[in-house]
């Protein structure tokens, strides 16, 4: 009973749209049904050595859960002598269905292995300014 009622504390009142296996929460439970498309869509496609989707919705004026401002930091061999405004069609062109049907945003970090060698830190999306330029 400890165990569910931290939980339950933790998660407050969405508590109960989370799966559970033996009161352990698995990660893939966390990510809305957007965050798993794109994900799997940029790892059958491009076979990435590091990939993370990041839901950057919550900073912009949107419903809570909302999934419509993503950032996306793949690492890849098939950038391999690619510029990068090739990486970044390739990947637009993934997520073609997301793009036009919800996702308002998309951030798009695209590097080689050697250039994640090189430099393996991504920096932080800006504040939102309310669209209007404020």
């Amino acid at each position: 009973m400890y165990k569910r009622g931290l939980i339950r504390l933790i998660l407050g009142k969405n508590y109960s749209t989370f799966r559970q296996r033996d009161m352990s929460i698995s990660c893939e439970t966390l990510n809305g049904p957007v965050e798993n498309s794109i994900r799997g869509k940029l790892e059958a496609a491009l076979k990435p050595l590091h990939c993370d989707v990041i839901n950057e919705s919550y900073m912009h004026n949107v419903p809570k859960n909302s999934e419509t401002h993503f950032k996306v930091v793949v690492v890849s061999e098939k950038f391999d002598k690619q510029p990068l405004i090739k990486r970044h069609r390739m990947i637009n062109q993934l997520l073609q269905a997301e793009l036009q049907g919800g996702v308002h945003a998309l951030s798009i970090v695209a590097k080689t292995p050697e250039q994640w060698e090189t430099s393996n830190t991504v920096t932080a999306s800006p504040a939102c300014r309310g669209g209007f330029g404020k």
